[in-house]
């Protein structure tokens, strides 16, 4: 939730899958003449009965005792949606195509159906797989279907001003939070001005922080929207807890969420395995989810503080770290107030040294976690309140608009 930077002199969407392709926004885009159809067909993968690490990790049915999100309408702006998944069927509301003519509900390379599915997709009856907040209504906005074959990148996206179109129209239509599974690498007027328009709208707005270029040909460059004040950055972790390889380093790293091999519906029905901190942000989307349909009442800085103060620790801490304030805990942050949760650390500009994986970090049982969680709360009382101020300080506070149920 940093301020910009200078911008670079073109703009990219980050759209990660298991090959972590890397979407271009060219400057200029064609007219929207027909509807969407996809040039060809995904051949849907089996169902998986395997129960996935990341609901090991925070089992969807803790929380769903208290919270499912119901009520609560995330955007997930994207690829666009697979309504007809059967995980997914029931969930997904008419939404925008801003690439053709629709209502969003076409999903050509099966990006944003995964981000859905780890959002809101219904637990089913043998498929070990199933989204952190069922109830939730998602709002598919579709604006890119490319993908990056060989390196090399082929397929339609908005412009950056289409970008931030999508953004305000999300945000007009009752998006109580944003899912922002992309990157733009240059800080545009229209976006920025977008995301004002949201945060001033009381909307959460959650986005990754990007993907590292493996071709070791260019620096990485700072990604926005995560990088815009108000804003929640995600970084991504594996199953060791551990910060993947692919995942940016740097101050607009909020928090980190399983991002790395991460399972998830896709088109036609049945689930694929993924990687990219794209996948990480849909676990905050939805426990942001959960906390404003569990507190309606809450704002959303008050609901972001919530988020970073109740992560769970990982092998670094610091802005710096590429593992913010933790990794996100979505029963934590459900149960636990601000007065009682452990504060998101300061932010460092000098990352601490690694440590192994705590057992709470990679999935611990109750007990042991609790046991965990009294350690550090005893480190962590007097700065907390302090922290949570600071947090809640840094984030516009608005009134909330009024909701539609899912």
């Amino acid at each position: 939730m940093t301020a910009g930077r200078a911008p670079l002199p073109f703009v990219t969407v980050v759209a990660a899958a298991f090959s972590l392709p890397v979407v271009i926004l060219p400057v200029a885009s064609g007219s929207v003449t027909a509807p969407a159809v996809c040039s060809s067909s995904i051949a849907p993968p089996p169902q998986v009965a395997e129960l996935p690490w990341p609901q090991r990790r925070n089992p969807p049915e803790q929380v769903n005792k208290l919270t499912t999100g119901a009520g609560v309408t995330v955007a997930v702006i994207d690829s666009g949606v697979d309504d007809d998944h059967p995980q997914l069927r029931g969930r997904v509301a008419p939404g925008a195509d801003f690439l053709d003519t629709g209502d969003g509900r076409t999903d050509c390379v099966g990006h944003g159906t995964a981000v859905a599915g780890l959002i809101a997709a219904r637990p089913l009856p043998g498929v070990g797989f199933a989204g952190l907040a069922p109830d939730a209504r998602i709002l598919p906005v579709r604006v890119s279907e490319q993908q990056v074959v060989e390196g090399r990148e082929s397929g339609r996206t908005v412009t950056a001003p289409g970008f931030a179109e999508a953004i305000r129209w999300a945000v007009d239509h009752d998006a109580d939070v944003l899912n922002l599974s992309v990157v733009i690498y240059q800080d545009h007027p229209a976006v920025r001005s977008a995301v004002a328009h949201a945060l001033s709208n009381d909307v959460v707005v959650v986005a990754a922080a990007g993907n590292l270029h493996t071709d070791g040909a260019r620096p990485d460059p700072i990604p926005y929207p995560a990088s815009y004040t108000g804003v929640i950055g995600v970084g991504a972790i594996g199953p060791d807890g551990a910060r993947g390889s692919f995942s940016q380093v740097g101050p607009y790293v909020d928090v980190v969420a399983p991002g790395a091999e991460v399972l998830s519906a896709a088109p036609g029905g049945g689930h694929r395995s993924q990687s990219g901190t794209s996948y990480a942000v849909p676990f905050v989307a939805a426990t942001a989810a959960l906390v404003r349909a569990y507190q309606p009442t809450l704002s959303a800085p008050e609901v972001a503080a919530r988020i970073l103060a109740t992560t769970d620790p990982t092998p670094a801490t610091g802005r710096d770290s590429g593992y913010g304030s933790g990794a996100v805990n979505p029963y934590r942050a459900v149960t636990e107030t601000p007065h009682t949760a452990p504060a998101a650390p300061t932010p460092s500009t000098e990352a601490p040294a690694p440590t192994t994986p705590t057992a709470a970090a990679v999935g611990a049982t109750p007990a042991a976690a609790a046991r965990h969680r009294a350690i550090w709360l005893a480190a962590a009382t007097v700065g907390a309140a302090v922290l949570i101020l600071l947090v809640a300080a840094s984030l516009p506070r608005r009134t909330r608009h009024p909701r539609h149920p899912a």
